[in-house]
C-alpha cells in the first residue's frame, strides 16, 4: 500500500517504556475448560474425553499432562531463559518463523512467505492476514486483537531497548542497522523518534528488516523464543505481572499460573492455524504442566497414566526403559531417544581468587573423568565432552580442532602445584554449586570424590533449588558451578555465545544472563564476531572453532557431556515429533481413543 503510514499508537517507538496501568480484570475461563479440569481432578483419568472426530482420522478433546521439575522464572519471552519456562510459553507465542518439530529447519508461521535480497542483508516479510491475538479483557474490540506489522516493529524495538526485562539484546546486536544506536540511547534514559533504522513496516501486512552485514543464521534468531510477538497492551494494562498474565497468537492461552505449582493453557478457538487436512489446530482442550520437582515422584505418576510424556527419568530408575511392554507383551509406554543439542559445565567465577588462575582452573578441569561420569553414573544416557562445548552432530563443525579436557591426573596436579598448592595444601574448601535434575547432584558427588583424591581439595556441595541456584550464578556469587545449555536454535554459534564477551555484564554488582562466568578474551571475541559476519559456511564454522579452542585452552568452562533426549510417552498419544532441542509444538497432538487407558 504505497504510501501508507501506522498511527502514533502503543506501537510507536516513542511509546515503547510506558508505565503500566493496572485495572481490575475478570478473568474468564470456559465452561468447557472448567468441566474437563474437573473431571481430571475427580477421577484421575489421564487426558480427559475425546469429544469429536476430526479429518484424516484425528480427533479433538483431551488434556495434555506434562510436568517440569523446577519453579519457573518468566514466561515472558523477553527474559525467559529456562528449557522448562520454554516448552510451557511456546505454546502461547509464536514467532514471524519457527523451527520445524522433525527436522529443526525453519519454516513460515506468523509470516506466510519472504524474500531477501541480492546482498542477503535485506528481509522483507510478507505476514498472515488471519491472525488475533488471545482474547483479553485488555483489548476494547476486535481490531485491536489484529496482529499486524506494528506488533512485530513494536516487539523487536522492544529487544533493541535497554531494560531489566530484557535479555534478549544479542539476538539484534551488530546485526540489525540502529540496533546498537537505539540501545545505547535507552540505555541514558532517551528513545530515538524514528525508531530502530533497520526496520520498516512498509504497510500493514509487510515487515522490512535491513542487516548490518550478511548473516546466514538471522532466520534463526527470528525463531528463538525472545523474537516472538506479543501485543503492546500486554504490557501497558499488565505491566511486569508477566506470569499471570501472557497474551500471544498460539495455539493455547494461559488460564491459570502458579510458577510454584502448575500452570495450565485452554485451547484459543480462534487459533489461525490449520492441519494438512484442513482441520483447525489444536485439536487437544488443554496443556497441563505440573511443577513437581521429584522425578521419582514424576515417573510414577507417568507410570499411573496420569501424565501424557515425561523425559529424564531418574538415573537410580534407568531400568524402567526396560519394562516398556507388559507380560502379554502390549505396550505400556513408549521410549523415545535421540542424540540432545545440549552440554552440561561447570562455570569457574574467574574474577576471584583462586579461579583467576588459569592453571587452577585446568587443574581442576583434568581431574575430572567424563566417561566415568557417562558410563556408571549416567548409566551411558549421555555422551562424554571430550571436543569442547559444542553439541556433537552439528553438520560441518570442525569439532577436531577443538581440544578438550582430557582425564590426565598427574597433569592436574603439577597445575595445581604450580599455582602454588602442592597435593591441594592451602588450597581453600572449593564450593560446588548444583541444583536438582537428571543426573546433577550424582555427578557432583563423582566430581567431588575425584577432586579430594586426584588433587587433594576439599570439595563442598552446594544443592540449591533452581531460583537461587541460577540468581546466585547470574550475580557472581558462585565459585564453581553446574549449568547447562539446550540449544535455541541448531547452530554452534547458540552455544559460542555463551562465551562472547560483548554478552558479559562487567559490572559485578549486576546480573549477567547469558555470558554468566563474564568470560572476555580479544581472541576469542574477534574470532566470534568474523564468524557472524563470514557468509561462507565452512570458513564461518572454522572461525567459530578457533573461537571455541581459544576458550577451551582458558578454561573458561570445562564441559562435562551431553545428555541424550529421552522420553517416555503415553501409547495414545498421537504426532508429537521429537527433536534434539526438545523443542515441543502441541497444536498438531492428539489422543487415540482407540487405545486403552
Amino acid at each position: 500500500m504505497a504510501g501508507w503510514k501506522p498511527p502514533f499508537h502503543a506501537t510507536h517507538p516513542g511509546y515503547l517504556w510506558p508505565e503500566p496501568v493496572h485495572i481490575p480484570l475478570i478473568i474468564r475461563r470456559s465452561p468447557l475448560l472448567a468441566a474437563l479440569l474437573l473431571l481430571w481432578s475427580c477421577t484421575g483419568e489421564q487426558g480427559g474425553p475425546v469429544r469429536a472426530d476430526a479429518l484424516g482420522g484425528r480427533h479433538y478433546g483431551g488434556i495434555f499432562n506434562t510436568n517440569e521439575t523446577e519453579k519457573i522464572r518468566s514466561i515472558f519471552p523477553l527474559n525467559l531463559s529456562q528449557a522448562s519456562a520454554h516448552r510451557i510459553a511456546s505454546q502461547i507465542y509464536q514467532g514471524l518463523v519457527r523451527f520445524d518439530q522433525q527436522d529443526l529447519t525453519i519454516e513460515p508461521c506468523l509470516a506466510e512467505r519472504w524474500e531477501v535480497d541480492a546482498s542477503a542483508t535485506t528481509y522483507t516479510f510478507h505476514l498472515r492476514k488471519d491472525v488475533f491475538f488471545h482474547a483479553d479483557p485488555v483489548f476494547a474490540n476486535e481490531k485491536e486483537r489484529r496482529f499486524d506489522a506494528n506488533a512485530v516493529l513494536y516487539c523487536f524495538q522492544r529487544i533493541c531497548t535497554a531494560s531489566p526485562e530484557n535479555q534478549m539484546f544479542w539476538l539484534f546486536q551488530d546485526k540489525v542497522v540502529g540496533a546498537n544506536v537505539f540501545y545505547a540511547a535507552t540505555a541514558e534514559g532517551n528513545v530515538p523518534a524514528k525508531g530502530v533504522e533497520g526496520f520498516e513496516v512498509v504497510d500493514e501486512h509487510t515487515f522490512r528488516i535491513r542487516l548490518t552485514h550478511p548473516f546466514p543464521s538471522f532466520l534463526h534468531l527470528l525463531a528463538h523464543q525472545g523474537s516472538w510477538i506479543w501485543p503492546a497492551r500486554l504490557w501497558d494494562v499488565y505491566g511486569r505481572d508477566l506470569m499471570a498474565h501472557a497474551i500471544g497468537t498460539g495455539p493455547f492461552r494461559l488460564k491459570t499460573s502458579s510458577p510454584d505449582e502448575v500452570f495450565v493453557l485452554e485451547r484459543d478457538p480462534d487459533h489461525w492455524d490449520r492441519d494438512e487436512n484442513g482441520n483447525q489446530l489444536p485439536f487437544l482442550d488443554a496443556v497441563r504442566c505440573t511443577l513437581e520437582p521429584d522425578k521419582n515422584k514424576e515417573l510414577d505418576s507417568f507410570l499411573a497414566g496420569k501424565l501424557s510424556c515425561m523425559f529424564e527419568v531418574p538415573v537410580d530408575r534407568i531400568t524402567v526403559l526396560n519394562d516398556s511392554l507388559d507380560e502379554t507383551g502390549a505396550i505400556r509406554f513408549l521410549v523415545q531417544t535421540v542424540p540432545g543439542l545440549a552440554v552440561q559445565f561447570y562455570g569457574f567465577n574467574g574474577t576471584r581468587p583462586p579461579f583467576q588462575d588459569v592453571r587452577v582452573r585446568r587443574a581442576v578441569a583434568l581431574a575430572i573423568d567424563r566417561r566415568f561420569l557417562v558410563d556408571s553414573v549416567l548409566k551411558g544416557m549421555a555422551v562424554a565432552a571430550l571436543h569442547g562445548i559444542v553439541a556433537p552432530g552439528l553438520a560441518g563443525y570442525p569439532y577436531e580442532l577443538v581440544p578438550g579436557h582430557p582425564f590426565a591426573p598427574d597433569s592436574a596436579r603439577g597445575l595445581l602445584a604450580d599455582a602454588g598448592f602442592p597435593n591441594g595444601e592451602g588450597f581453600p574448601p572449593l564450593i560446588l554449586q548444583v541444583s536438582a535434575g537428571f543426573g546433577y547432584v550424582e555427578v557432583a558427588e563423582a566430581v567431588q570424590n575425584m577432586l579430594e583424591q586426584e588433587l587433594g581439595v576439599a570439595t563442598i556441595l552446594s544443592m540449591l533449588p533452581a531460583d537461587q541456584h541460577f540468581e546466585r550464578i547470574e550475580m557472581g556469587r558462585a565459585q564453581v558451578w553446574r549449568e547447562g545449555w539446550l540449544a535455541d536454535f541448531p547452530d554452534p554459534e547458540n552455544f559460542l555465545a555463551l562465551l562472547y564477551g560483548k554478552n558479559a555484564v562487567a559490572d559485578t554488582a549486576l546480573p549477567t544472563f547469558l555470558n554468566t562466568t563474564r568470560y572476555r578474551d580479544p581472541r576469542y571475541d574477534s574470532l566470534f564476531t568474523l564468524a557472524q559476519r563470514t557468509v561462507d559456511l565452512v570458513e564461518r564454522a572454522r572461525y567459530l572453532a578457533l573461537a571455541e579452542q581459544v576458550a577451551m585452552i582458558d578454561v573458561a568452562i570445562t564441559p562435562l557431556y551431553h545428555e541424550r533426549s529421552v522420553r517416555l510417552l503415553q501409547p495414545w498419544v498421537r504426532d508429537l515429533p521429537q527433536n534434539p532441542m526438545e523443542y515441543r509444538d502441541l497444536s498438531t497432538v492428539w489422543f487415540d481413543p482407540a487405545v486403552k487407558r
